[in-house]
């Protein structure tokens, strides 16, 4: 359960942060709605997490990591951003170090 949370979490943070960048600097109200109540209800769901007893550490790794790296793919697939062959690396080595974390708080 807590695993579908985080996801969701991750998922209203997404909306969110997309959000943000529409809202023209929170010019738009109907936009800005949207980041207001997806960062609270990432925020909440966060910690439904952490009170389901899964680590902070890699809660909140796999929460900023992912969304990190799929702000970076909505960013150059619907905003025209440029997806570098370094920013590449850099999502790559986010999505790593989330595995390597996970994979050491699965060891304990």
């Amino acid at each position: 359960m807590a695993w579908i949370l985080l996801a969701l979490a991750i998922a209203s943070e997404v909306l969110a942060t997309s959000a943000l960048k529409l809202s023209n600097g929170f010019s738009h109200l109907g936009w800005t709605t949207v980041v207001v109540a997806g960062y609270v209800t990432s925020f909440v769901l966060l910690g439904r997490v952490l009170k389901l007893h899964l680590d902070v550490g890699t809660a909140y790794a796999v929460w900023s990591g992912a969304g990190t790296a799929a702000i970076a793919l909505i960013g150059a697939a619907f905003m025209g951003e440029t997806l570098t062959p370094l920013k590449i690396a850099g999502i790559l080595l986010i999505i790593g170090g989330v595995v390597v974390l996970n994979l050491a708080g699965a060891a304990h």
